[in-house]
């Protein structure tokens, strides 16, 4: 475990690299200006000579490269710069908000898993069944829902309609106290909008999976022994049939990063989403780079965990990938 993970260590040192390199690049392709955006409304009637001298002092007026190289060495060092567009230091935008964004996508996930394999495991019992056809339906019908239209139904219905629960932020309306009950209650909508849109994966996999672990002989043998269904299914099938969504784990961080973008912002979440965006359309570089190192990182780490928990549950597979 040590050396794969030494070995995934080093090979996401060029990754980080490429693609901080990148977002240096395409923001500087890009057609925003960081300095308007950084002026705001006073950029409007501001003389060319005054935006001139802003952007000198941002930095603006130099290469990427030269900015990029000049981040990157500052990083390494700790210090991961200011941002132009939140006016305070890019560590701290991240600090406070990567809780909220990680309490959100923890929570969407682990409602994913557990609510996938119960639904897989339900429909895998008798494959062509009620119960499959009805789960396949909604897991394609949900596969192909977008998280923000997702998002929007769940407030319409819930919030506006029927007035149970809130419509987004992070306390209520008037509230200068953060409390944990105030917190559950809008974490309610948006965590479960964001892992139903990661739901079908889970559930198709698990089908799959064990489905085809039901039809194996050793399984067969356990029926053949007289063993329970209850017994054969979770202790037999279940076991074997798990083994694939081990890697559908690292694979849904992706998927899962840009859900949790879009649902941040339909329900006004306090994460990473809205300083994600502003730095993307201010041209916010050191922000902008850091938030997608930060998602890269995440995803190398999904990808790593995914491999040790399948080398963990499969001892033929080791750990040498």
């Amino acid at each position: 475990m040590a050396r794969l993970a030494g070995r995934r260590a080093l090979f996401a040192v060029p990754i980080l690299l490429a693609v901080t390199f990148g977002v240096f690049a395409i923001a500087a392709a890009s057609p925003f200006d960081p300095v308007k955006a950084y002026a705001g409304t006073a950029g409007l009637t501001a003389s060319q000579e005054n935006l001139d001298q802003l952007r000198a002092n941002l930095g603006a007026d130099r290469p990427f490269t030269a900015r990029w190289w000049d981040w990157l060495t500052a990083a390494v060092g700790g210090d991961l710069g200011d941002s132009s567009v939140m006016r305070q230091p890019v560590a701290d935008v991240i600090t406070e908000r990567i809780g909220w964004s990680v309490l959100l996508a923890t929570t969407a996930f682990a409602l994913a898993i557990l609510l996938g394999t119960l639904l897989g495991v339900l429909a895998a019992r008798r494959r062509g069944g009620i119960v499959d056809r009805a789960v396949t339906s909604l897991a394609y019908t949900l596969e192909a829902a977008p998280p923000f239209w997702l998002g929007l139904l769940a407030v319409w219905l819930f919030a506006l309609k029927l007035g149970v629960l809130p419509a987004g932020g992070l306390t209520d309306t008037g509230s200068s106290v953060i409390t944990a009950g105030q917190v559950a209650s809008h974490l309610i909508l948006p965590a479960a909008v964001l892992g139903i849109s990661q739901l079908p994966w889970f559930a198709l996999y698990v089908r799959q999976g064990v489905g085809d672990a039901l039809d194996e002989d050793p399984v067969r043998g356990a029926r053949a022994r007289g063993l329970a269904p209850r017994t054969v299914l979770v202790g037999h099938a279940l076991r074997s049939g798990m083994l694939p969504v081990l890697t559908l784990v690292g694979s849904r961080v992706p998927e899962l990063i840009t859900g949790a973008l879009l649902v941040e912002t339909v329900f006004s979440w306090p994460g990473i989403a809205a300083a994600t965006v502003e730095a993307a359309t201010s041209v916010d570089f050191p922000l902008l780079a850091a938030l997608t190192v930060l998602a890269t990182a995440a995803v190398l780490l999904g990808n790593l965990l995914a491999d040790l928990l399948y080398g963990l549950a499969d001892p033929r597979v080791g750990f040498d990938g």
